[in-house]
């Protein structure tokens, strides 16, 4: 499957942003999905994930409700809403699809998008 990350760009601490994520060439809804983001110097790290159906997410703790994971199984989309940012969530974000994930663990995924970059300002 070939992912294609956009909705990155520069915001103002407290804004959103909402990113999204398209899927070709294999069955979308055969795959969880999860968002990772990067920031210099730094090992990637899960955002969010979701299942098959969109019936159950997953979330670090760290994130305190701010980001919101969602599919549009029929559209092959996956989308993070991203509200109140923060400087420390400046990052690459890259979504990425597996069949058997285990949410947190960026290597059980299969395939990776090229990642789009946030840049929250202060």
């Amino acid at each position: 499957v070939q992912l294609q990350a956009s909705g990155g760009g520069l915001v103002q601490a407290g804004g959103s942003l909402r990113l999204s994520c398209a899927a070709s060439g294999r069955t979308f809804s055969g795959y969880a999905m999860g968002w990772f983001r990067q920031a210099p110097g730094k090992e990637r790290a899960i955002v969010a994930a979701i299942s098959r159906s969109g019936g159950s997410t997953f979330y670090p703790d760290s994130l305190e409700g701010r980001f919101t994971i969602s599919r549009d199984n029929a559209k092959n989309t996956v989308y993070l809403q991203m509200n109140n940012l923060k400087p420390e969530d400046t990052a690459v974000y890259y979504c990425a699809a597996g069949i058997t994930v285990s949410e947190n663990a960026a290597s059980t995924y299969d395939y990776w998008g090229q990642g789009t970059l946030v840049t929250v300002s202060s």
